[in-house]
């Protein structure tokens, strides 16, 4: 019985020794991770995610896609009717013909008037050759009435000669300014018909990018999410429809409390355990800080003004660039909680 007791005595110590020393090399050991370490489970994957928005409204003819289907860039996901905005592409474009009809008819009109002005100015330029000898005969004659050399009746056929010559020289001195003011008056139809041909292409570039957006097109090349739209369905303009995932966005948002920054800079290096791939390993480095806190960009942010203060330790967002492999890629996904190691060596 002594013996037995004396053994009790001895393993209950070495028990409580082992124990003991178990619990010193577990603490430097934590001691030593945490002091060149911060770490951080209320972290999460994050990505660039692009939505999908109708520009036009209409009725959805075809859906050429499936949810959580991977996409390319330009590649047309919904087709929506297209009828109504082709009927105006053609109104816009018959209008344009209406306009350039207009515009040939005021070539045409321009061409006759400047050839009718070319007229009128060689009539005046006759008109003025007659009127200077008619002036001419009338003076000489007016002379010769004086001295007695001609009769009074030659005397007035020369006054009656040079006063028709006046009149039919202001005739085409009128006409020749009546052409010339119609030139005017066609050059501005002209201008005003090449206006509205300009108009009319306008309204017909904008019917074809009215046309255009009734297909609509993945903006990035990723994954599909969030659908919400079906066949036969009327859009609105500016509805969302659905959101794609941007392949290569992938990062991780770790939200640090404010007293473990002084230990992080950007470029330290980082250890990232995804909660859904315990065993797997991802490095990343740390990018920027938030310029805010999250609970000060969140839709009702404290005021700590009100007077019912109570300190509470605020969470930095940070933004941690990762670099998986192409498979571990694959299957991450926005969201998932993740765990962030910051190495502060």
């Amino acid at each position: 019985m002594t013996t037995e007791k004396k053994k009790k005595n001895i393993v209950v110590p070495i028990i409580l020794g082992v124990l003991l020393v178990i619990g010193i090399v577990f603490g430097i050991i934590e001691w030593n991770y945490y002091s060149k370490h911060v770490d951080t489970d209320d972290a999460q994957i994050d990505g660039d995610i692009s939505p999908v928005v109708a520009r036009v409204g209409g009725y959805v003819k075809d859906i050429n896609f499936e949810e959580n289907t991977h996409v390319t860039e330009g590649q047309v996901l919904v087709k929506l009717d297209d009828n109504d905005y082709k009927v105006k592409l053609e109104q816009a474009q018959s209008g344009q013909k209406g306009a350039s009809a207009g515009v040939g008819v005021a070539q045409s009109q321009i061409a006759a008037t400047q050839a009718n002005t070319s007229t009128a100015k060689a009539n005046v330029a006759a008109a003025r050759v007659k009127l200077n000898l008619a002036n001419k005969d009338y003076a000489r004659y007016a002379n010769l009435i004086k001295d007695g050399s001609i009769t009074q009746q030659a005397f007035d056929q020369a006054k009656a000669s040079k006063e028709s010559a006046e009149a039919a020289f202001q005739a085409a001195q009128d006409q020749y300014n009546a052409a010339i003011k119609q030139v005017g008056t066609t050059q501005s139809q002209l201008a005003v018909s090449s206006n509205v041909i300009s108009q009319r292409q306008s309204d017909i570039d904008f019917a074809k990018l009215q046309l255009s957006y009734t297909d609509i097109k993945a903006p990035a090349t990723g994954i599909v999410s969030k659908k919400n739209v079906q066949k036969g369905q009327l859009v609105q303009p500016g509805q969302s429809l659905f959101s794609i995932v941007n392949d290569g966005s992938i990062y991780v948002t770790a939200n640090f409390k404010e007293t473990q920054l002084e230990k992080i800079q950007s470029g330290s290096k980082v250890e990232i355990e995804v909660d859904a791939y315990p065993d797997e390993k991802i490095q990343g480095e740390v990018y920027n800080f938030s310029p805010i806190t999250g609970a000060k960009g969140s839709l009702l942010p404290p005021d700590n003004a009100t007077g019912n203060f109570v300190k509470v330790v605020q969470r930095i967002p940070v933004k941690i660039k990762i670099h998986p492999s192409k498979e571990m890629l694959a299957k991450l996904r926005p969201g998932m909680s993740v765990k962030a190691s910051v190495s502060t060596k």
